[in-house]
């Protein structure tokens, strides 16, 4: 039964929908999968077109609602949404160190969770869409970030059922394997960590004390995770977003306090860092990551921590070497290394699971090229210059790839600009699809 309830100009309603694990075969294990619909107050009854929210990942459940707030101000202006809290995520059946040691051995877990990329959200979205609509009826998409891969397997698999799609920041490579990505991707750090110091030039020396020290003793988290000097780089996933620089800075500003035996890292930063390091509120983002561009046409040797091995391309990233010349030590970004199930009590667990999966070569194709060529859904995406998380000049070459896209191309924003410009680039990207632009 479906539940309403009623926040700051919102009505929303809960839906869980029983879906098959594995699409190919209905008849067998089912999994549930949460939505949740959000209208205006007062328009309940209207007779509203829907828009699907594919949102960032992998593994992030959709956002929770305090009101009509962020990209819905502008979006329920003119639409019925539903935050969909993609397989193995928020409310739907989780995937978890917890709930996949039920599966038994490393090999089971890593045969369930193939069944957790793009092509089974899609599939998830197209059986809730025939539930919500009917066979015959069609609705919107938005997708960010890893949403907006979705969105081309989406435009790959079932464009019939799409009245139109909006993309922000998520126009994937369609023939990148994990390594292209990541070889573009090392250098846009560079440049996010070479903005950051020019903002704050006493951090370099505030990071390299810090990297000293950890070299010599990585530090105890609170939750018993480990915070060596390669956990430490990655805090650099904060400088892809609108204020991650800022954040960082103040954090490190906090890193010390005087103790017993002299100088030592504050519970403050521990915990902190821990906060942004954890995967415990989201592991899928850790074990699927580098699946997600697994596609056997294009990755044939399976993806293989791509991350790790293209690391040792850019030996700036080298803490060690860097302590030892005096330059400034480098955050990393958006790679997951295998390390990590080392450091991370939450991954722990699923460290022999990660390692199966990064040896998987059989991974499907998620975009099909010709029918995207041939596409006639009116797309509209917004392409971040600079993108610290998807690579500008991927996303243009796919621009070009798929018929009647229409980009908006932007210094204005980071990736997270859906979420923090208070609905403006989403309306935006609504006012292309009308013709205003």
């Amino acid at each position: 039964m479906s539940t309403a309830s009623r926040l700051p100009g919102i009505v929303t309603t809960d839906h869980v929908f029983r879906l098959p694990l594995d699409h190919t075969t209905p008849e067998g294990e089912h999994i549930e999968v949460y939505a949740r619909e959000v209208v205006a107050a007062g328009r309940e009854s209207d007779d509203l077109p829907w828009l699907l929210f594919l949102q960032g990942g992998p593994g992030g459940k959709a956002g929770r609602p305090l009101g009509r707030d962020g990209w819905l101000v502008r979006a329920l202006d003119d639409y019925r949404v539903l935050l969909l809290d993609q397989r193995g995520t928020g409310r739907s059946t989780p995937a978890t160190r917890q709930t996949l040691a039920r599966r038994g051995t490393p090999r089971a877990q890593a045969d369930y969770l193939a069944h957790f990329r793009a092509d089974s959200i899609v599939r998830d979205a197209e059986l809730i869409r025939r539930r919500l609509l009917g066979d015959d009826g069609r609705w919107s998409l938005l997708g960010q970030s890893f949403g907006g891969f979705c969105t081309l397997t989406y435009l790959s698999i079932a464009p019939e059922s799409l009245r139109e799609a909006f993309v922000t920041g998520g126009l994937a490579g369609l023939h990148s394997s994990a390594e292209d990505v990541y070889r573009a991707a090392y250098p846009r750090v560079i440049r996010k960590n070479e903005a950051h110091y020019a903002r704050y030039p006493d951090d370099v020396a505030a990071v390299r004390r810090i990297a000293a020290h950890l070299a010599g003793s990585p530090a105890e988290l609170p939750d018993g995770g480990l915070l060596t000097v390669e956990a430490f780089q990655a805090l650099g996933t904060l400088l892809g977003g609108a204020s991650g620089s800022d954040t960082l800075h103040y954090l490190l500003e906090e890193a010390w306090v005087e103790g017993v035996s002299g100088a030592e890292l504050s519970d403050t930063f521990l915990a902190e860092a821990q906060a942004k390091l954890s995967f415990a509120q989201g592991p899928l983002y850790a074990v699927l990551h580098e699946s997600i561009y697994g596609q056997r046409t294009v990755d044939p040797a399976g993806t293989g921590w791509a991350a790790e091995r293209v690391r040792e391309e850019f030996p700036a990233f080298d803490a060690a070497a860097a302590l030892d010349s005096g330059a400034p030590v480098l955050f990393t970004g958006e790679m997951i290394y295998p390390w990590m199930f080392e450091t991370d009590p939450a991954l722990r667990p699923l460290r022999e699971t990660a390692r199966l999966l990064a040896e998987r070569t059989d991974w499907p194709d998620l975009y099909d090229p010709a029918r995207l060529a041939a596409n006639e859904v009116p797309v509209m995406a917004a392409i971040y210059h600079d993108d610290m998380y998807v690579d500008t000049a991927a996303s243009l070459e796919t621009a070009g790839a798929v018929r009647g896209l229409r980009f908006w191309i932007t210094n204005e924003w980071e990736h997270d600009g859906l979420r923090v410009s208070g609905g403006k680039v989403l309306d935006r990207l609504i006012a292309m699809a009308r013709g205003e632009f």
